[in-house]
């Protein structure tokens, strides 16, 4: 967690403002995430995330990458200190960095070969329905999740992938560094339009091969999503059929801090649904934090959310049992984030942080 001074220490909702005709202003919230940022500064703000991933491991360790190897010298063992934290060759001096326009360029040459950075566009805070526009923690230890998958196996090489809520894009930016296609889906232009200029400030580091495409995905809308064959200006977001057909071949869902309402959640698991439903059988994961909350009818403070969150999950003994069940069920199992370094080094992760595996079982005829 990187706080500039006079700035609070957890995420807040700023206390309503009144308009010049007396009535109050839009609540804004702010992340934790605010690397490098002016105090009351309000954005929209560039960050440079750091990766740095194993000395013994390139950064794009996989043939599809375009990455040669030489099984004598190359391991796939992750090393770490006595905290659980990666052991990591020094970082890029902070004299490799040159003013840019709005920000610094850094010149990944003089870099350490196992360290990249990430320049990311962000807001510091933003209205509800924007929090897209921010950077949450929830999102950078997913990041770390999908390094280290990409760090330890070939799991994630010449897939296809789709990132639902993908706000800023960084952890589909990340994952274009092997897989063969990303679709980088949210709703509402300026999240979109902010999610793609992420992905233009960041085309060095996405694998030549790749597809990194962003695309508008409301999860109330009716499924199929809208197809257009020639799309204009106003719908450069939409979805073209061979897009669509793609994403059908997607084995792989990634979501971070998408549940924060309980009808944004039930639309979340009704679009899971609809996607896992089609071949070949996908896995998903999630990245969320707890969020707790005094209420009156709890007396008590609470993670409500989250709780309407677990609601959908169950276990896959739970699954089995339901012999006669008429509805799907979606297998959960929260990864222990214990066993996931930390790749990217400008975050605390905190306490609240929980990354879960979620599988789909159909229903039984």
């Amino acid at each position: 967690m990187n706080l500039t001074p006079d700035q609070p220490l957890s995420p807040s909702s700023e206390t309503p403002t009144l308009s010049s005709g007396g009535q109050p202003e839009e609540e804004l919230v702010m992340s934790e995430v605010h690397l490098g940022c002016p105090p009351y500064f309000s954005g929209p703000h560039l960050s440079r995330f750091t990766v740095s991933l194993p000395p013994e491991v390139e950064p794009m360790d996989s043939e599809y990458a375009g990455g040669v190897e030489d099984e004598t010298t190359s391991t796939k063992e992750v090393s770490l200190d006595e905290d659980g934290d990666l052991v990591i060759t020094r970082r890029c001096s902070e004299s490799l960095l040159t003013p840019g326009y709005g920000s610094y360029v850094i010149d990944l040459g003089r870099c350490e070969k196992n360290n990249y950075v990430v320049t990311i566009q962000h807001k510091i805070t933003s209205s509800i329905p924007s929090v897209g526009l921010q950077v949450w923690r929830a999102e950078l230890i997913l990041a770390d999740f999908v390094l280290h998958k990409m760090v330890t196996s070939s799991e994630f090489d010449g897939i296809v992938a789709i990132e639902l809520g993908a706000g800023t894009g960084l952890v589909g930016i990340l994952l274009a560094r092997v897989a063969k296609t990303v679709f980088l889906t949210d709703h509402g232009e300026e999240v979109l339009d902010n999610c793609a200029d992420n992905v233009r400030l960041n085309s060095g580091i996405i694998h030549s091969e790749a597809s990194a495409h962003v695309r508008e995905l409301d999860w109330k809308d009716s499924w199929p999503t809208k197809v257009v064959e020639n799309s204009q200006a106003q719908e450069r977001y939409a979805w073209t059929s061979v897009e669509v057909e793609e994403l059908q071949k997607a084995s792989l869902i990634i979501a971070a801090d998408v549940i924060y309402s309980d009808d944004l959640t039930d639309a979340f698991f009704k679009t899971l649904e609809r996607l896992m439903k089609l071949r070949p059988e996908k896995v998903a994961y999630l990245a969320l934090e707890k969020r707790y909350n005094f209420t009156l009818d709890d007396l008590n403070v609470v993670a409500n959310g989250y709780s309407h969150f677990r609601s959908y999950l169950r276990d896959e003994g739970e699954c089995n049992d339901l012999k006669s069940r008429s509805l799907p069920c979606f297998v959960g199992k929260r990864i222990d984030l214990a066993d996931i370094p930390q790749y990217m080094r400008e975050y605390d992760r905190g306490n609240d942080v929980e990354i879960w595996q979620i599988k789909y079982e159909k229903q039984k005829p």
